[in-house]
């Protein structure tokens, strides 16, 4: 006689592209937490000054750009202090670029993993967006001590806006975006090697078709026929509504919040339909 058996998992083949697999990612959120875990211990573990990096890094970029951009170049802030602008915009950056870099190497980096043991395997690169946030909020901590700064002992002129109540809606869209960007490298990798050593590359030219280190009204004012380049880049409206909200200096606009949005969910919904296709078979091409 043979005894009904009721199982919790059945692992089956993906017979539909759209077959995302999103209940099990959630099912396995406990994984999750364990290796936002593992990877923040692993990076820290070995080194000196340990999380102090995540104060370190910002710092000397905004000192750095302030010398080369602010005072060398002579590249207008908006009348903003020249480190507190700098900051809000590398404050952002820094979480978008970080998201992308780390997962567009995903599949490499985690191949003896994958091809031992069963789980979902967009855990991965949700692991590393949700990591990377512990970093931009201990970033954005310090930008807000540097925002308190210039504002109670230097007294200079900015100040908060409504648009800060945009600011959830810009990380998560700085977080998506990245994520997006960042599974579809990945799994063109598994296939074209050369792309993994274009990405870091690629992402300092994004920057600077970014307004990062400058303003938005700056780049149009000033080059009219190559400012389009840099009003497309769906990270200048999350970086203009950023300093907008917080230091009441930018260029906000609803439409581009829109834009952005639609294409940063079209970016995600193509990443994750094209990283679950090639998870199935990337073993054998990694």
């Amino acid at each position: 006689m043979m005894n009904n058996q009721q199982h919790d998992w059945s692992i089956e083949p993906q017979n539909s592209l759209l077959d995302l697999k999103l209940k099990d990612t959630w099912a396995y959120r406990d994984l999750l937490w364990l290796l936002v875990r593992r990877d923040f211990v692993s990076f820290y573990k070995q080194t000196i000054l340990g999380p102090l990096w995540f104060f370190i890094q910002p710092l000397l970029t905004t000192i750095i750009f302030t010398f080369v951009f602010g005072n060398l170049a002579g590249i207008s802030t908006d009348g903003l202090p020249q480190p507190l602008f700098y900051m809000a915009g590398i404050t952002a950056w820094n979480y978008f670029s970080e998201c992308l870099t780390k997962t567009s190497t995903v599949f490499k980096d985690n191949a003896n993993i994958f091809g031992k043991v069963y789980f979902p395997r967009l855990i991965m690169p949700l692991s590393i967006v949700v990591s990377n946030l512990v970093r931009f909020g201990v970033q954005f901590l310090l930008f807000l001590i540097v925002m308190g700064y210039y504002y109670f002992m230097a007294k200079e002129d900015f100040s908060i806006t409504w648009a800060i109540s945009l600011f959830p809606l810009v990380v998560i869209l700085m977080a998506l975006l990245g994520l997006g960007l960042g599974m579809l490298i990945s799994a063109m990798t598994t296939k074209y090697r050369d792309l993994a050593f274009l990405v870091t590359f690629g992402v300092q030219l994004l920057m600077y078709a970014t307004t990062v280190i400058y303003p938005l009204s700056t780049a149009v004012e000033n080059y009219p026929n190559y400012a389009w380049i840099i009003e497309y880049n769906p990270m200048t409206p999350l970086i203009e509504t950023f300093r907008y909200g917080f230091l009441g200096n930018g260029t906000f606009s609803w439409s581009a919040i829109g834009y952005t949005t639609v294409v940063t969910l079209v970016i995600l919904l193509v990443g994750i339909v094209v990283f679950n296709k090639v998870e199935k078979n990337f073993v054998d091409t990694v």
